[in-house]
């Protein structure tokens, strides 16, 4: 049929417009969408900003953040870390069984140990022998977070 130039959209300016004030136009509203694409949704930049409140040492679970915020589970939690948590500290939002998240176990560790995070020691017959968070010991509520930070 027609070439590939032809199946193309044409950016077309009012009559009342000059061409390259339309040229124009269309480059700001490609940046603005691009722009648009890379800001951070509004429930992640909320979830990141718990993540940066909890104290070194210290762990909420995926629910716990959920709660805090009082919008959202455990799920919508994880899926937000998962997806822009690597600029915070990830290894302090984790599973509420105290197991270090798949595929990070040494990383996290790493945290953990440095952070002095309890730990209870792994059995024997626990695959890889990574420990797991001690949770009784480990887990943040939030309570010492200072005023207005309950976000």
């Amino acid at each position: 049929m027609g070439s590939e130039e032809s199946r193309k959209p044409t950016v077309r300016a009012p009559a009342d417009v000059p061409a390259d004030a339309a040229a124009d136009a269309a480059a700001d509203e490609a940046d603005g969408a691009a722009d648009k694409a890379a800001r951070l949704p509004d429930y992640a930049e909320r979830v990141l900003d718990v993540a940066e409140l909890i104290p070194p040492g210290r762990v909420m679970t995926y629910g716990d953040v959920a709660e805090w915020l009082g919008e959202g589970g455990p799920r919508q939690v994880g899926r937000a870390m998962a997806l822009y948590g690597g600029a915070v500290p990830w290894w302090r939002v984790v599973r509420s069984d105290g197991v270090l998240l798949a595929g990070h176990e040494l990383s996290a560790l790493d945290h953990y140990r440095e952070e002095g995070t309890p730990l209870r020691e792994a059995a024997r017959s626990a695959e890889g022998h990574v420990p797991r968070l001690d949770m009784k010991r480990a887990r943040w509520d939030g309570a010492d977070a200072g005023e207005g930070a309950h976000i």
